[in-house]
């Protein structure tokens, strides 16, 4: 990868005051202004005020009448709640925004952050995959964000279902970012309420919408963007094609960021869009040297010493104390932990949290059933 990948030609002059700040929050949340509109009206007037002055004759010439900009009001409402949330208002130029984003074509002008912002400070891989991963997915997921934190890299993921959460998970304690859709305080999905408080408070949260913002469908490809925009490297771990994971590879490219991908079964769905992408000239991942080989010589890369601390050292898989479980969701879980490529029958215990005692009746009626395969050596895998 280019070392000059991420310097910027020219820095921007973030705002100085607060009313700056308002103007800058108004004409970003003006109707048809996105980040590109923004930065060509601020080259064009040189201010966001003088914009704001501009914006209803530029509407009017466009064919919209009766255009009227994003008023004070409501800047200085969202300003005042985001900060009473505990959110932190980062503008493009400022010290505390992403260097790696303020180097893209069109960087969002604002951020809304909550949590440390000194996580934007460490050099930063995504990790992103399906929301219906599989029990190896998920392992793989967990092994290389517990070796990217290791090696003092920032996790990034989108907070979703699936790989998302088990990368955040891992990486709580080395440093994860997580990207919202909508508002950076609404959490989707809801139950990943308990892990977004713990990244608020371990790592850091962080989204280009309004506080409040309900995440629909067309956020996610923006999301998406940012979340390759933050890192030096998007890693795929299980996607389907046509999935928002590579809606995420394909921005990486555009931002001249590596792209790398695990490998999976040529039956699995889940693994088609790894396997697409390998063969159209991403790299291979297997493991965590896997990712440091192909980041070496981008940047420094912190070397872990022999005897790594509590803090750095990859957590166990030893699962806690489970609850019960129906009968009927417990099927569920085993079939959706499996897939074509075989799992070891206590790999899958340890992936359910679940004693060996409650999970062996199911297992048999699943094999029985003709759904579940059991191998030689104790494997699993989907019939």
């Amino acid at each position: 990868m280019d070392g000059n990948t991420f310097s910027s030609p020219t820095p921007f002059t973030p705002p100085t005051t607060e009313e700056d700040r308002l103007s800058w929050l108004r004409l970003i949340r003006s109707r048809r202004v996105g980040p590109a509109t923004f930065l060509r009206l601020m080259d064009e007037h040189g201010s966001a005020d003088a914009a704001l002055d501009a914006l209803p004759d530029i509407a009017r010439a466009s064919g919209v009448t009766d255009y009227t900009p994003y008023s004070r009001d409501d800047a200085l409402r969202e300003l005042s709640h985001g900060r009473s949330r505990g959110g932190h208002l980062l503008c493009l130029g400022d010290p505390d925004y992403p260097a790696t984003l303020a180097a893209l074509t069109d960087p969002p002008p604002v951020l809304w952050a909550m949590g440390k912002l000194r996580t934007l400070n460490q050099p930063a891989v995504a990790i992103v995959g399906a929301r219906n991963a599989s029990s190896l997915g998920l392992r793989t997921a967990r092994k290389l964000a517990e070796g990217l934190g290791y090696h003092g890299f920032t996790v990034v993921s989108g907070l979703a279902r699936g790989i998302d959460t088990a990368a955040h998970g891992a990486a709580l304690k080395s440093g994860t970012i997580a990207v919202m859709a909508g508002g950076v305080d609404v959490i989707y999905p809801p139950e990943n309420a308990v892990l977004a408080a713990a990244i608020a408070d371990q790592g850091l949260r962080l989204s280009e919408q309004p506080f409040g913002l309900q995440p629909q469908a067309r956020h996610f490809p923006r999301r998406n963007r940012l979340i390759s925009g933050l890192s030096h490297a998007v890693i795929v771990v299980e996607a389907a094609e046509g999935s928002g994971s590579l809606i995420t590879a394909r921005d990486a490219l555009d931002q001249g960021r590596e792209v790398l991908a695990v490998p999976g079964h040529p039956f699995d769905a889940r693994a088609a869009g790894c396997n697409t992408l390998i063969r159209g000239g991403a790299t291979l991942v297997r493991d965590v040297a896997d990712v440091i080989d192909a980041l070496e010589g981008s940047f420094a890369i912190a070397t872990p010493s022999t005897t790594p601390t509590a803090a750095t050292t990859p957590q166990s898989d030893t699962p806690p104390p489970a609850k019960p479980i129906d009968t009927l969701t417990l099927h569920r879980k085993i079939l959706a932990a499996l897939g074509p490529a075989p799992v070891a029958e206590d790999q899958l215990l340890r992936d359910l949290r679940l004693p060996p005692a409650a999970v062996a009746p199911a297992l048999l009626f699943l094999e029985l059933d003709g759904r579940v395969q059991r191998q030689p050596g104790g494997m699993l895998a989907l019939a």
